[in-house]
């Protein structure tokens, strides 16, 4: 299995532990009305941050040439408000929530990000926390 697969595989388990995590707790979780809304980064004063093995897991799991550019501010996958690749979203997709506790979302940001730091270690990758837009512009482009 290449670096590549392996990243991709250790990504994926990191986001089923996050969305284990998002289930246990619900009333700091919040619930996403799906309306959209914080998929467009400037409007909604946000900014979506992603790291290397998400990058990679996106790019297995699309294929690299179906990586999307992002021109606006807005997440090119949120199509009619509805998100094209909600089972591969973000981590930061998955942890924000418009009600919910900021301090659990926090805490939960760090932990995924020590998760996905630890990947790029164990497996003598770059690690990179990039916003949204640069991430998917290099690899689109």
């Amino acid at each position: 299995m290449g670096a590549n697969n392996k990243i991709a595989e250790r990504a994926a388990e990191i986001y089923d532990w996050l969305d284990c995590q998002i289930k246990s707790h619900p009333e700091s979780a919040g619930d996403c009305q799906a309306c959209g809304k914080c998929c467009d980064f400037e409007s909604f004063d946000h900014r979506l941050f992603v790291t290397t093995p998400e990058l990679i897991h996106l790019a297995k799991k699309l294929g690299g040439e179906n990586i999307k550019p992002m021109p606006s501010s807005r997440c090119p996958y949120n199509v009619e408000d509805k998100c094209e690749i909600h089972e591969n979203r973000f981590a930061g997709c998955r942890i924000f929530q418009c009600k919910a506790d900021k301090d659990f979302q926090s805490k939960l940001s760090e932990e995924a990000i020590k998760k996905f730091k630890s990947i790029c270690t164990n497996l003598q990758v770059p690690y990179h926390y990039i916003d949204l837009a640069t991430g998917l512009n290099e690899l689109s482009g």
